[in-house]
C-alpha cells in the first residue's frame, strides 16, 4: 500500500552507506550478470517475493547459459524503501539493472531522470499487447513514454472478523451502505466486545503512502459522484485545495481515533503497524474491521510463517461504501508496482530479458496468485484457474469496476506527505479538522509551486 522519508544530511550519509553495501558496488559486476533489486518484506516469515524471484532466476539462468542473476533485497518499511531506492538510482556505482517501483513514485523518478524508457523493448515484445490499458498507463510518464512493466494491480475494501461480529450481534453478511454504517458497527464492537480493536484505518507519516491511499483516498474518492477527481483537476492541471470532501475525510479519521474506535495512537503511528494487522491482529481475533488491501492473504498462505488456512471462513469481505451511499455506492483505490530499468543500469538489455521471463503467462499467473494480486494480463484474468485459485480473488477483482487511480504526477509524493501530516494532526488531537486542512493547503501550495485551485 508511502512517500520519501524526511531527508537530513546525517540520514543521507547513513543511507548512502547502507545502499552501497546492499548493492555490492552496483551494476559494475560484468556484462553477464543482471542485478535485480526488490522490496523484501520486513516480516522475516514472509518470503513470497524471495521465493518467486528465486524460481525465475533459475529459469532465466537455464535459458541463458553463462548469464547470472544477482538478487538484491532491500528490507525496509515503505517510506525507507523509497528513500534507499532513490539513493541507489543516483549513481552508476550503486544503480542495479532492474528495480521494483511503486506506481505512485514512478513519475517523480522519471522527472528526476532515474529511469530508462522501455518503448524500444516493448515494441518488439508481443506479450505487451496482453496487458490491460489502465495498467500500462500507470507506468507512463508525462512525456508519453513507458518506464515500467506492471506485475499486477490491487484493490481495497473492508475485512471483518465474523467471530467478533457474532459476539457484537452484527450480521455475518455485513455490507455497509454509508460511512455512518461503518462507524456504527465499530461503536457496537467497542461497546459489546471490549478488549478488541473495533476498526483499523492507517494514519500518519510513519506508515507513509498506506495512510494516504488505504485510508484517506478511500474516503475522499467516496465523497463525490465518483466521476470527478477530488484531489487533482485535470482540466486546469492543478491540485485541489481542500474542500468539503477533504474535510469530511479528515473528520472520519478524527472520529475513529478521538472516539477510541481504532488502535491506540502509539500503535497506529508505529511504522510496522501493517505487519501487526496482517500477522497478529486479524489472525488472532484482535481486530473487528480493517480497511485494507486485496493482498493480505499472501501472508496467510502455506509456508508464509503466519499460515492461516481458515482465514476465508473466519473473515468477511465488504466493499467500502461511498459517504452517503450515493452512486456508484462503493469505492476502491488501485495502485500496483512495476519493474523498471534505471537510466544508469549497466546491463539494460539483460534486465529486459529478465522482465520477459518474469512476465510469461505462466509466471505472471503464479505471481498474481502467490501475491494475492489482481491480474493485469487479460489472458490470465480470463483463466478459470486464476479466478478460482484463492478465496477473495473474484471479490477484489470485481471492485475494479469502481476503482480509482492516484494522480501520480511528479508532485504527488509531496502532496501525499502533506495529507499524512494532516491525518496525523487529527489522529493525535494536536489539530482540529479546520487547522489540519489549512496546514495541508499551505503545504500543498509549497509542494506544487502554487499550482492549486479551489473547488
Amino acid at each position: 500500500m508511502r512517500p520519501t522519508a524526511a531527508f537530513t544530511p546525517l540520514l543521507a550519509l547513513a543511507l548512502a552507506a547502507t545502499t552501497l553495501t546492499a548493492c555490492g558496488g552496483g551494476s559494475g559486476s560484468g556484462p553477464d550478470t543482471v542485478k535485480v533489486s526488490f522490496k523484501q518484506s520486513t516480516d522475516n516469515s514472509v518470503k513470497v517475493m524471495d521465493t518467486y524471484l528465486a524460481d525465475v532466476k533459475k529459469q532465466f539462468e537455464k535459458a541463458h547459459p553463462g548469464k547470472k542473476v544477482e538478487l538484491v533485497p532491500i528490507k525496509a518499511p515503505d517510506s525507507e524503501y523509497y528513500t534507499k531506492l532513490q539513493q541507489m538510482l543516483r549513481s552508476p556505482k550503486t544503480a542495479p539493472d532492474l528495480v521494483y517501483e511503486d506506481t505512485f513514485l514512478i513519475n517523480s523518478d522519471i522527472t528526476s531522470g532515474y529511469l530508462k524508457p522501455l518503448d524500444p523493448y516493448l515494441a518488439k515484445w508481443p506479450d505487451w499487447n496482453r496487458f490491460i490499458d489502465t495498467a500500462k498507463a500507470a507506468a507512463k510518464g508525462e512525456d508519453g513514454k513507458t518506464y515500467g512493466v506492471p506485475d499486477g494491480t490491487d484493490t481495497r475494501g473492508l475485512w471483518f472478523s465474523k467471530d467478533i461480529f457474532a459476539r457484537a450481534g452484527l450480521p455475518a453478511d455485513w455490507q455497509p451502505k454509508t460511512w455512518k454504517d461503518v462507524l456504527t458497527a465499530a461503536r457496537t464492537i467497542k461497546q459489546k466486545v471490549p478488549g478488541v480493536i473495533p476498526l483499523n484505518v492507517y494514519t500518519g507519516k510513519p506508515v507513509g503512502e498506506a495512510a494516504t491511499m488505504q485510508t484517506f483516498e478511500m474516503l475522499l474518492y467516496g465523497t463525490n459522484d465518483g466521476l470527478t477527481d477530488p484531489l487533482y483537476d485535470k482540466a486546469s492541471k492543478k491540485w485541489i485545495a481542500g474542500g468539503q470532501g477533504f474535510e469530511d475525510a479528515l473528520g472520519f479519521v478524527e472520529t475513529v481515533y478521538q472516539e477510541k474506535l481504532g488502535p491506540d495512537v502509539s500503535d497506529a503511528l508505529d511504522p510496522n503497524v501493517m505487519t501487526r494487522v496482517r500477522g497478529e491482529w486479524l489472525p488472532k481475533g484482535r481486530l473487528g474491521i480493517a480497511l485494507d488491501g486485496s493482498w493480505l492473504p499472501q501472508d496467510w498462505l502455506p509456508g508464509s510463517g503466519h499460515e492461516w488456512p481458515e482465514w476465508s471462513e473466519e473473515l468477511g469481505l465488504a466493499a467500502m461504501p461511498t459517504q452517503h451511499g450515493q452512486a456508484p455506492g462503493e469505492v476502491s483505490m488501485s495502485g500496483g508496482w512495476t519493474w523498471s530499468i534505471p537510466a544508469k543500469a549497466g546491463n539494460p538489455d539483460l534486465a529486459f530479458a529478465f522482465i520477459k521471463t518474469m512476465q510469461t503467462k505462466a509466471n505472471a499467473q503464479k505471481w498474481y496468485v502467490a501475491n494475492s494480486g489482481i491480474a493485469v494480463r487479460e489472458d490470465v484474468a480470463r483463466d478459470p484457474e486464476y479466478v478460482t485459485a484463492q478465496p477473495g480473488i473474484k471479490f477484489f477483482t470485481d471492485l475494479v469496476r469502481h476503482t480509482h487511480y492516484r494522480p501520480a504526477y511528479p508532485a504527488y509524493p509531496k502532496v501525499s506527505t502533506a495529507i499524512q501530516e494532516a491525518m496525523e494532526g487529527v489522529t493525535t488531537g494536536d489539530m482540529s479538522v479546520d487547522e489540519a486542512t489549512s496546514t495541508y493547503v499551505d503545504a500543498l501550495q509549497d509542494a506544487t509551486d502554487n499550482q492549486v485551485v479551489e473547488r
